[in-house]
């Protein structure tokens, strides 16, 4: 006689009853014997045990009986598993129709450069785009960072209202979709929500979108994190890739080493491109692209920054064509 009735209960039960799955034999442990088995994840964890489902790299098994292939495909897949609270960021795809795009990334209003800003949309007023797509960092969000501010500079308010306004005259200039990606800079906003009015979170009212009054201006929002697909190019902001995206030689280049495609990014505030060939002849370029703001900030004067921003063609295949323009002296280089 075994010396474990326990153990012989569940082979029994496993032997009697082939067809039927794990969790189904463990419900039935569990009803039927809740002194042996105090809770169905107990029931259920010894059935697993002698079905050789313990461990997914066991080679031997204690298996009891023949498993039918039901039971073979629940066994390799733990079902028991929390709800996850995971969500994929799906790719932003810029409609067909929207195939001549002005790019501009890094404006940082209020403290944008004015000539600067005014040579890239005078660009767009003479080649015509039917897509306008502000990269990231549209907003500076002073006064929501995390630094230490100086309270005598312009506010939230004034610097939301001075958003505003350049979203309605792009609007009236241009009369095309505008597409206004979340960058690190407008970030700030929900984070200063996290921290100092947590309450605030979820109302849609206090969302950037709302604030902005992106419905009224016709602007559609693409997420912080979101990839932009303009035909067979990728367009991000530049803080999707964090520091990783870092390289020696120039910010294209560390596009390159985190994306291999073809990839347009700001946030470095610096036009730099990189081409590479794989051994079938594909060539991959990459591109990061001047700012619009000021280039000396009291925080960071010496830098590598210059001005620019992009043009990008696509066709109906998804072949594209960028330009990406340096601003040097007043005049596109």
């Amino acid at each position: 006689m075994s010396s474990n009735p326990k153990a012989d209960l569940v082979k029994k039960v496993i032997t009697e009853n082939p067809e039927l799955g794990t969790n189904t034999i463990a419900k039935l442990l569990h009803s039927t014997h809740p002194l042996w088995f105090a809770s169905y994840e107990q029931a259920r964890s010894a059935v697993r045990y002698y079905r050789g489902e313990h461990h997914k790299d066991q080679k031997t098994s204690n298996v009891v009986g023949i498993r039918s292939e039901e039971q073979k495909k629940e066994s390799n897949g733990w079902r028991g598993a929390p709800k996850s609270d995971y969500e994929e960021v799906p790719e932003f795809v810029m409609p067909t129709g929207n195939n001549r795009i002005l790019v501009m990334s890094d404006i940082h209003l209020p403290y944008h450069d004015e000539r600067a800003l005014d040579i890239a949309i005078d660009y767009g007023i003479r080649n015509k785009p039917n897509a306008i797509i502000l990269n990231g960092d549209t907003m500076d969000m002073y006064q929501a960072s995390r630094f230490i501010k100086d309270p005598t500079l312009r506010n939230l308010a004034g610097e939301l209202e001075m958003t505003r306004d350049f979203l309605e005259a792009l609007q009236h200039e241009f009369s095309c979709p505008i597409y206004f990606k979340m960058g690190n800079h407008e970030d700030r906003w929900q984070n200063y929500l996290k921290v100092s009015a947590p309450e605030l979170l979820g109302i849609p009212e206090f969302h950037l979108s709302s604030l902005l009054r992106f419905g009224e201006y016709g602007v559609s929002e693409i997420k912080s994190k979101q990839i932009i697909k303009a035909g067979k190019l990728t367009i991000c902001h530049g803080h999707e890739m964090g520091h990783a995206i870092f390289s020696p030689v120039n910010p294209a280049r560390g596009l390159y080493m985190k994306a291999k495609v073809s990839a347009i990014c700001g946030h470095h505030h610096q036009t730099s491109e990189h081409s590479e060939k794989d051994m079938a002849g594909n060539v991959v370029t990459t591109w990061s692209m001047g700012a619009l703001c000021g280039l000396s900030p009291e925080y960071f004067p010496f830098n590598k920054w210059n001005h620019g921003f992009c043009w990008v063609d696509t066709d109906s295949s998804g072949e594209f064509e960028v330009k990406n323009m340096r601003i040097v002296d007043g005049k596109i280089r």
